[in-house]
């Protein structure tokens, strides 16, 4: 998922970089996470837990994940395992 995606990207100002969730394409369990980003630092912790407690993709859309948050582009991410995020609204989910 591109970085212009997560509003907290465009009100940094920072939207270049990506987010990408890796998951088991039967169970949805999360494999891993990448992210390129200026601030992937804030977001990565909570990926290893993911990974690290076997949470699939519909737990990651499950949680929380407060707008315009960098975290909220973990969420996202997993939200286009199912839907065009293009068309959310900015607190969908």
């Amino acid at each position: 998922m591109p970085l212009d995606a997560v509003p907290r990207a465009i009100v940094n100002r920072e939207t270049a970089g990506v987010f990408k969730v890796v998951a088991d394409a039967k169970t949805l369990k999360i494999l891993g996470v990448q992210l390129v980003s200026e601030n992937a630092g804030e977001v990565i912790y909570a990926a290893t837990l993911a990974v690290k407690f076997g949470l699939t993709v519909e737990d990651l859309k499950d949680s929380l994940a407060p707008n315009l948050t960098m975290a909220e582009g973990l969420k996202l991410a997993a939200h286009t395992f199912s839907k065009d995020i293009a068309r959310l609204s900015c607190c969908a989910g």
